[in-house]
């Protein structure tokens, strides 16, 4: 686990303009310093990024907001003061100076305050901003474990800031503030919650609101195909296939894996990425998921597991 000689390191690494991983609430993060071009660029080359795609900027506190948005609506402050420190990403005009790596070049920028117990302790001793999505490759599934990060670039991972597993395990809820209130990426944060801060929040149409992460229609993929099955199509699955659903193991399954997940979404949400990882090297031909159920706390699984499958060619068929 991270000790206080590990932070230090970490600090220095970033002031050299290096990346450094680092644990949040949601899911590990890819970091450098936001106030640094090149240091941001470094991200992207590591990830196989499209520069189009803006990152996340993570503060200590909430007082740094202004360095970083401007003007900072009443809406922001508010949400602020509910959520934070905590897994809500606020999109807000940028402020002038931020860099335009770190926006994928739109006139927003998305801002958050992690509450991970490490993840805190290092903004505080670096003292500035870091810019960081998650780590791993671009388009695939998010670490939720120190081991997670070292295994996803091999011997090009960066210095890893070991914080245990993610507490929460799905990326944060994404809110754009640009003008109506917009939910861009569902998260832990359920949108009933912002509701009671904000008022009516809407989803956005197509091609709406601003660019933001893990918003593409294909994102968050296992290399093995996967689709979101009915749970009646899992007694078909054959030998080439590997299994995740909210039901035990039929004797007569003879595939390569089963994994049984929680059926409580909030539990699932902390499982799901490790257990996408925990299928991926199965040596599967295809991984079938059962279908979650429909509620509103499911919305951010549904929307994780609609992703990719079709990152991965294949549409939800529950």
């Amino acid at each position: 686990m991270t000790s206080a000689s590990d932070i230090a390191r970490a600090v220095a690494l970033l002031r050299a303009g290096e990346l450094v991983a680092f644990p949040t609430e949601t899911v590990y993060g890819l970091g450098a310093d936001a106030a640094s071009a090149a240091a941001v660029a470094k991200i992207y080359a590591l990830k196989g990024r499209p520069a189009a795609h803006p990152l996340i900027v993570h503060l200590a506190e909430a007082a740094q907001l202004p360095r970083w948005a401007a003007p900072v609506p009443p809406a922001a402050q508010a949400l602020a003061a509910r959520f934070w420190p905590g897994p809500l990403t606020l999109v807000l005009p940028r402020a002038r100076g931020v860099p335009d790596v770190v926006t994928g070049g739109q006139d927003s920028v998305g801002v958050r305050v992690p509450s991970h117990p490490v993840a805190r302790a290092l903004l505080t001793a670096f003292g500035g901003a870091l810019a960081a999505p998650s780590a791993n490759r671009y388009g695939r599934v998010s670490a939720t474990r120190a081991a997670d990060v070292r295994e996803e670039f091999g011997r090009d991972a960066p210095f890893v800031l070991d914080g245990g597993d993610c507490p929460v395990g799905l990326e944060s809820t994404i809110v754009s503030l640009l003008g109506e209130p917009l939910l861009l990426r569902p998260g832990a944060i359920p949108a009933a919650a912002l509701e009671a801060v904000l008022g009516p929040l809407r989803r956005p149409a197509a091609g709406e609101g601003p660019r933001a992460p893990g918003t593409t229609r294909a994102h968050y993929a296992p290399r093995t195909p996967l689709a979101v099955v009915a749970a009646e199509a899992l007694a078909a699955a054959g030998p080439d296939a590997a299994v995740l659903a909210r039901r035990p193991r039929p004797p007569a399954f003879a595939g390569r894996r089963w994994i049984e997940a929680p059926t409580e979404a909030e539990r699932y949400a902390h499982d799901l990425y490790a257990t996408l990882r925990d299928l991926d090297r199965a040596g599967a031909q295809r991984i079938l998921v059962e279908a979650v159920p429909a509620g509103a706390e499911w919305e951010a699984v549904r929307d994780r597991l609609g992703r990719a499958a079709a990152a991965c060619g294949a549409e939800e068929s529950a």
